[in-house]
């Protein structure tokens, strides 16, 4: 999912295969684009909610206009079809990376190449990009590679290298250990720190940015699987996913009053008070008389109808952002368990609705009408791309798929077996019509043995019986 810049749009990307954009005021689907491939990865610009990113399954990244237009994302390796995508912090440029370690720069929406490097492990050897990331303030960016380093970069370099250039990284973290591999990765909402998530647990990593240390690290559930890990773009908290459950980081807060009144004492215990003996004086005798007379500027205006923006929610270099436009929350109608009680004028009698023969109220054709489901409202989209992987599978159903599949059968005996069934012969019939009975107790008896908890000999003298009553 990826949110507008004034926070009224929300784009989302389904498993089947489908990309909406809808009205977060009103909750409804308003545009609906239908892709013939699995879609990995969705992106609204950041500067316009008019044009977005889209990186299908084993194809080029395609940039699509909310008017159904869309442009294939030119290739730096035609045969190299593993394409990870991503739009730089003020959506003016479109990052791209294959598996041979190549990051192209697009210039947006031309997409005409800016620049490119390598990333290499070693002296030659080029490792796989599996995503990049960008921090919503300042001009870093990250790579994650399939060789377990995550390198970031400064943006501003890699755009003056140019063509084939040779940017060197800020900082290359990993886990030394372990050598854990990334699955997801992140940086917080100050660009400061990188949260990365392991993908054999649910363990986050966090490292300091400008020292290349790491900081913490946190453990989840044992057994799962992490899935996603985001960071809440002002304050320190973390959410990760993993088995359909999010989890929530953050610190435990600690109260400050001192930071609201400078005296303020904090005390660890209880102290008896010792009180002064002018301290509820009306004129205080222990007063120090003071030897100036206090002297007052000249009064000055206050402005009190400019606003203006908060740092914390703004990049570094970020225009302003007209409040009126931008959703700053949602409103909430309070709900009201029986709204027509009281209904009418004070002292009368509620009239209750009249009933029909069997006690229930009578349906209008009105009502009918309105029960009818109602038609989409939404315009649809049909996205054609060539060459496009139509029967792949995304990622999170392809677990599903395996475990349907019974283990050692290929697809030409589960091809067989899905043939015209095998007529049986009078002997097997015969056969289970003699069986019927006895396996019948001996499921009815291993309930009752799982119900009531009875002993291991009851139950095989019962077994010994349904043997002998099959052989009879």
């Amino acid at each position: 999912m990826s949110w507008s810049r004034d926070g009224k749009k929300l784009l989302s990307a389904s498993t089947d295969n489908n990309i909406c954009i809808w009205d977060v005021l009103s909750g409804e689907c308003e545009k609906k684009f239908k892709f013939p491939s699995p879609i990995l990865k969705v992106q609204f610009n950041p500067r316009s909610d008019e044009s977005f990113l889209v990186c299908p399954m084993r194809h080029p990244a395609v940039l699509v206009s909310i008017d159904g237009t869309h442009k294939i994302v030119p290739l730096d390796d035609e045969s190299d079809l593993n394409i990870v995508a991503s739009f730089d912090r003020r959506g003016d440029y479109i990052f791209t990376g294959n598996t041979k370690g190549r990051v192209v720069v697009l210039t947006c929406p031309e997409l005409k190449v800016k620049a490119s490097f390598k990333v290499t492990q070693g002296t030659s050897s080029a490792t796989a990009v599996k995503s990049i990331e960008f921090a919503r303030r300042g001009d870093c960016f990250l790579v994650n590679t399939a060789d377990r380093v995550i390198r970031v970069y400064d943006s501003k370099e890699v755009l003056t290298c140019g063509d084939d250039g040779e940017p060197e990284p800020i900082q290359k973290l990993q886990d030394l250990v372990n050598k854990t591999m990334w699955k997801k990765c992140c940086f917080s909402g100050d660009g400061e720190y990188i949260c990365a998530g392991s993908a054999r647990q649910h363990a986050l990593y966090m490292w300091d940015k400008n020292i290349g240390n790491l900081v913490k690290i946190l453990h989840g559930t044992k057994g799962e699987l992490l899935l996603d890990v985001v960071w809440h773009p002002v304050r320190p908290i973390v959410a990760s996913i993993s088995s359909g459950v999010v989890s929530i980081w953050a610190q435990n807060q600690v109260e400050n009053w001192s930071a609201f009144a400078p005296d303020f004492k904090e005390l660890d215990e209880n102290v008896e008070y010792e009180e002064r003996e002018s301290e509820f004086d009306i004129t205080d005798e222990d007063k120090e008389v003071e030897s100036q007379i206090e002297k007052f500027d000249d009064d000055c205006e206050i402005d009190v109808t400019t606003v203006e923006p908060i740092a914390a929610f703004c990049s570094s270099d970020d225009d302003e952002v007209d409040d009126e436009s931008t959703l700053q929350f949602l409103p909430i109608a309070p709900e009201v368990e029986d709204p027509e009680e009281g209904w009418g004028a004070p002292g009368s009698i509620p009239v209750p609705p009249q009933s029909s023969e069997h006690g229930k109220r009578p349906v209008d054709s009105e009502s009918k009408e309105n029960t009818q489901p109602k038609k989409p409202k939404y315009n649809s989209f049909d996205i054609k791309l060539e060459n496009a992987p139509t029967e792949e599978v995304h990622p999170f159903l392809a677990n599903k798929v395996k475990d349907k599949q019974a283990p050692g059968l290929t697809s030409s005996a589960n091809k067989n077996k899905a043939g015209r069934p095998k007529i049986a012969s009078k002997s097997s019939l015969d056969e289970k019509k003699r069986w019927r009975f006895g396996a019948t107790s001996f499921s009815v008896i291993r309930a009752c043995y799982k119900s009531a908890n009875l002993h291991l000999s009851l139950v095989a003298s019962f077994h010994m019986r349904s043997h002998a009553i099959k052989n009879h």
